[in-house]
């Protein structure tokens, strides 16, 4: 099990690194069965040009000296969520050699929950405005300028880095893609080009969007989308059915997109919460989601053949309501 972590300074002295990862390191199976560590630390940064801290937690995939820069993903939480969070995905992608930077969005996380209970829904509220979701991308460029400008930045394949989220940070992740919303006669275009690829997990419409094909057609770079039939969003003042999430796929402009949709669930069963969307499914689903994810990454980046995501559709077909695009026919 994972030790206790401390907390450490931005700046990561090679010398600092390993002694984490002789404090840190955790020892996961890999796909094929076999054991690989991992390591974890955390960074509490901040952008002085926007005076907002970013604390970022990574899963650094343990590694010689002779191997090869590592493939990144770049995680962004939903709304109320933490640095902490997915952390069933950042461990599987880190113990298959892939790092993962997970963001914290100061003004949209956990801290919404806590305070006066009835003002919970104003901090709700508060924390999707659209200066909290032009915020929130800028985050991961900041995070991924100081990951790539740190001791570890030459080992980052820079050929290779993905943005991924879930929910809120579904929207992030697109944003950085390539999305762009237009508010009256300005544009806000976030992307960022350094991103390869994108992993969309139950995406909402962009807030107060009716169209979102003019948004996401610009959305062109390798894009998987992962919702369920129960992946339904309530709450105070907010609803989306999981018919928004189809919508969201079908409007990105990838020609290279793939969609899997599981049958049953719940919108938060993609978080690390246990139970939610049934006790048995849960972490069936888990499981099958960091497995996809992974084959996804591995294609994209070159390190599994075309028929990677098509075995994994045949090993989990039973479990799917729905899938299209890059697994192939049907």
């Amino acid at each position: 099990c994972m030790k206790p972590l401390p907390r450490f300074v931005p700046a990561l002295t090679r010398r600092a690194f390993s002694a984490l990862a002789l404090a840190t390191a955790a020892w996961p199976l890999r796909a094929d069965g076999q054991a690989r560590p991992f390591d974890i630390v955390e960074f509490d940064w901040v952008d002085t040009g926007r005076q907002r801290p970013v604390p970022v937690r990574l899963y650094w995939p343990t590694r010689d000296a002779a191997a090869a820069p590592a493939p990144l993903v770049v995680f962004s939480h939903g709304i109320g969520g933490s640095r902490r969070g997915y952390s069933y995905l950042g461990q599987h992608w880190a113990a298959n050699g892939t790092a993962s930077l997970h963001l914290q969005h100061v003004g949209s996380d956990r801290n919404v929950w806590f305070g006066n209970p009835f003002g919970l829904l104003g901090r709700l509220q508060d924390a999707a405005q659209e200066r909290e979701a032009i915020e929130r991308p800028r985050d991961l460029a900041f995070a991924l300028d100081q990951l790539l400008a740190s001791a570890l930045g030459e080992h980052i394949d820079r050929r290779r880095i993905a943005a991924a989220g879930h929910s809120y940070g579904a929207n992030t992740t697109l944003l950085a893609a390539g999305a762009r919303v237009q508010r009256q006669a300005r544009s806000f275009d976030l992307h960022d080009e350094r991103l390869a690829a994108a992993i969309v997990l139950s995406a909402p419409p962009f807030y107060g969007e009716s169209e979102l094909a003019p948004i996401l057609a610009p959305v062109t770079l390798p894009t998987l989308h992962v919702t369920a039939t129960g992946d339904v969003i309530r709450i105070p003042g907010y609803y989306s059915g999981a018919e928004d999430r189809i919508a969201v796929f079908d409007a990105v402009g990838s020609r290279r997109k793939a969609l899997a949709v599981f049958e049953g669930g719940s919108h938060s069963m993609f978080t690390d919460r246990a139970g939610t969307g049934g006790v048995e499914l849960n972490p069936l689903v888990k499981a099958a989601t960091r497995e996809l994810t992974l084959a996804f990454l591995d294609t994209v980046f070159g390190r599994a053949g075309p028929a990677a995501m098509p075995r994994w559709l045949e090993r989990h077909r039973t479990m799917l309501a729905r899938h299209a695009g890059s697994f192939g026919a049907g």
